[in-house]
Parts: structure tokens; sequence; C-alpha cells
């Protein structure tokens, strides 16, 4: 038997680009910016800059001059991103 499939490119971008993956981005950010307070200082500002790109996105930021040593020391938002479920890789460039 032989199964003909073809990838409706076209259709996957709008579902990527479509609201119900907005909303689920959303929440899992502000889920890891959640985590990341909990990790961090009392006041120390944490935000969730959401954007575009092929697909829905969004960044967290801790907003502190010593959140790279946070970070490099403890882990604060890989840990806050794996309290979220969410799979840590490491980003390589490719050469």
């Amino acid at each position: 038997m032989l199964i003909d499939f073809r990838l409706d490119t076209a259709g996957v971008r709008e579902i990527l680009r479509g609201p119900e993956v907005r909303q689920l981005i959303d929440g899992k950010a502000g889920e890891v910016a959640a985590n990341a307070r909990a990790l961090i200082p009392p006041g120390t500002r944490v935000e969730v800059r959401t954007y575009t790109t092929d697909r829905g996105a969004a960044t967290v930021v801790v907003a502190d001059r010593r959140a790279m040593g946070w970070q490099a020391r403890d882990g604060i938002l890989t840990r806050a991103a794996g309290f979220a479920q969410l799979e840590i890789r490491e980003w390589r460039t490719v050469r």
C-alpha cells in the first residue's frame, strides 16, 4: 500500500501564527517568568517580551545587571524553563 502524503506548509504556517499557538506560547512564557521570580531576589524585574517570526514566540528577560551571574552560577532561567516542563537544549551557532 502506498500513501501519498503532502505537507501543507501554508496551513502549518497559519496554525503556528494563529491565536491558539500565541496563547500557548504566552502562557508558557508567563509560567517561566513566574518560576524565575521565585528564584531571584524579590522586586527584581522580570519581563515577558512577545513577538512573531514565522511563528509566535516570546522571550523572558531578567532585567537586572546581576542576572548573567545568577544564570551562570545558579541557572535561574534554565531551571525556570525546566520547571515549566520545557525542553532545554544548548544553543549552538552553525558555522
